[in-house]
């Protein structure tokens, strides 16, 4: 199916805004790699861009009689405009710890948009698909719990592959491995908003909508790829400068296969929060595993054919019932709520 006007002029404020913008601020994260300086500000002020990019584009499309979580959209855009202005500061004033002002900036940006949330009516909340409890009716937790399975499956697969199980077993067996599970479970309710960011614009906007032009499968597997060169800027000046194009390509795998567990996990309940909450395991267990480094990384080939089979644990649900559906969630059309179901050819 053929996107209709309306969701061709969102598809480009949204683009504009989520592809454009992180390469013009590539730029300045750049110059300030080049000037020696953390850029890890940059890594999280990106993943705010899509969220910002949905809203703006809903706020510039819909008319004054529909009624739009205006005051979170609102906040959440100038939130990002203020981390915006912070990451654009840390190039020059290197004296501050932008590291650890970053975090607190987050942490009360955070708690300001959820506040501003909760000021919006229930029905205007789960008609732009920020009901806490989704809009499928399944039990959001058990694909939390899913995921997590699945996510210590592949760090075993991993040790077996690399030959590491005698480390691997070591991280299971630690009690401060599941100290931090429950540290990180409280956690993700203070921090929640760049992952929401990300989440909000590739899973509840962008895929319904590339699965109308594309279908079910297809759909998942464009956002994919498209989620992982957008990347790019990080990919060159954060997250392994030195083998670039093996981060990108490493990035790619990685976000296909999470995009088809994370497409799945929506798709069955329609709870955006539930699946943000799932990003913020991934990135935050991730940079635990890691010891905290999660730059700086020199990659070989290998490294991306470790990649892609360890994820085969997540790429298998390509195969699962829901993408052989004839239905599937789709943004506005003409008169229609975000998420209104749609057949998908």
């Amino acid at each position: 199916m053929k996107w209709n006007e309306t969701e061709k002029k969102q598809i480009t404020i949204f683009a504009l805004v989520a592809f454009t913008l992180p390469l013009l601020m590539g730029i300045a994260l750049g110059i300030s790699y080049y000037r020696g300086n953390d850029v890890s500000i940059f890594a999280a002020v990106q993943m705010y861009y899509p969220a910002a990019g949905v809203m703006l584009a809903l706020l510039l499309t819909k008319g004054k009689e529909e009624k739009l979580p205006k005051k979170y959209f609102i906040g959440f855009l100038i939130t990002t405009v203020l981390l915006v202005a912070a990451a654009l500061a840390s190039v020059f004033m290197v004296q501050v710890n932008w590291m650890m002002a970053q975090q607190y900036l987050m942490i009360g940006l955070t708690i300001f948009c959820l506040v501003l949330l909760l000021l919006e009516k229930k029905e205007v909340r789960a008609r732009y698909g920020l009901g806490i409890n989704g809009t499928k009716g399944a039990k959001s937790w058990l694909y939390v719990l899913l995921f997590l399975t699945l996510y210590f499956g592949r760090l075993i697969i991993s040790g077996i592959i690399e030959g590491q199980m005698e480390e691997v077993t070591a991280i299971l067996a630690s009690p401060e491995i599941y100290g931090m599970l429950l540290y990180l479970a409280v956690a993700f309710f203070i921090t929640c908003t760049p992952f929401f960011g990300e989440e909000y614009g590739w899973r509840y906007f962008f895929q319904p909508l590339l699965q109308k032009r594309f279908g079910l499968k297809g759909g998942v597997l464009v956002l994919g790829v498209l989620w992982g060169l957008w990347h790019l800027p990080l990919n060159i000046f954060y997250y392994s400068p030195q083998t670039w194009m093996l981060s990108v390509a490493l990035q790619i795998v990685t976000c296909i296969s999470l995009g088809i567990f994370f497409g799945y996990a929506f798709m069955k309940t329609g709870n955006i929060w539930m699946v943000s909450m799932l990003h913020f395991w991934n990135n935050d267990l991730a940079a635990v595993l890691s010891g905290g480094a999660v730059e700086g990384y020199v990659l070989k080939w290998g490294d991306v054919l470790i990649s892609l089979l360890v994820n085969l644990v997540f790429i298998v649900f390509i195969f699962s019932k829901v993408f052989k559906e004839e239905a599937a969630q789709a943004p506005v059309e003409e008169g229609l709520n975000i998420c209104q179901t749609v057949e998908v050819r």
